[in-house]
């Protein structure tokens, strides 16, 4: 890749944001595996990490098996740190801004102690696959899903929740609020909020019931994988 007369106001502020589970594609990446040295690193680093080719997967699929939570989970890590190193490429480290803050949507926030050094690729990539382990073991115990509802008062979708007995998983913004729980409840919540005048109601595409009660099995074994590493 080639900078191309690339630059960037060093003296502002960055803030680096980066997604979780559900924003992922068959596919994604692979121009970045293609076009950049940096990128291509990352994706080699973390298949020999987990000892797969896991970057085979992401780039061919089958969408069933890269739905799976420990595909997925280090599947997105490794496309969105393959991107910030890409653009560290592009720009070259002299003039790539050094941000201010770093966060993530849920997984996100692992791919984002990778940036910051607080953890090293492999490690990131064998504790997110191990996480995506538990979680999918706790699908399996108690199957759910999640669904985004757009556009509907979030005391009103608070009140769907109670009745359906759903969770209210994250709050991305005062306009879109992502709810979890058993699939049949997740359905019928979807419907309620439609009734009630949601602008989208619709089902994400995850493995599970995630950022709700329904994960508690997989509490106890990733609080040990997170103590096995250094930070």
């Amino acid at each position: 890749m080639s900078s191309n007369n690339t630059t960037i106001d060093t003296k502002s502020k960055f803030a680096f944001l980066f997604p979780g589970q559900g924003s992922q594609a068959v596919g994604m990446g692979k121009e970045l595996y293609e076009n950049s040295p940096a990128a291509k690193l990352v994706f080699d680093e973390i298949d020999d990490a987990l000892n797969q080719p896991l970057s085979k997967l992401i780039f061919e699929g089958p969408e069933s098996e890269l739905t799976q939570t420990h595909n997925t989970q280090p599947g997105i890590m490794a496309v969105s740190l393959a991107a910030y190193k890409a653009m560290e490429e592009l720009l070259g480290k002299k003039d790539m801004p050094e941000p201010t803050f770093v966060a993530g949507h849920s997984l996100g926030e692992y791919t984002a102690l990778a940036i910051t050094e607080s953890l090293d690729i492999s490690s990131t990539a064998k504790l997110v696959q191990e996480r995506g382990r538990l979680m999918q073991e706790a699908c399996n115990l108690q199957p759910g899903t999640m669904a985004a509802i757009i556009g509907l008062d979030e005391v009103i979708i608070e009140e769907i929740s109670r009745q359906t007995g759903t969770y209210i998983s994250n709050i991305n913004t005062d306009q879109q609020v992502v709810i979890s729980g058993d699939i049949v409840a997740v359905a019928q919540a979807l419907d309620m909020a439609s009734a009630r005048g949601a602008k989208r109601a619709m089902p994400l595409k995850v493995s599970g019931a995630f950022h709700s009660a329904l994960m508690e099995p997989a509490r106890d074994g990733l609080e040990s994988a997170v103590n096995a590493v250094n930070l």
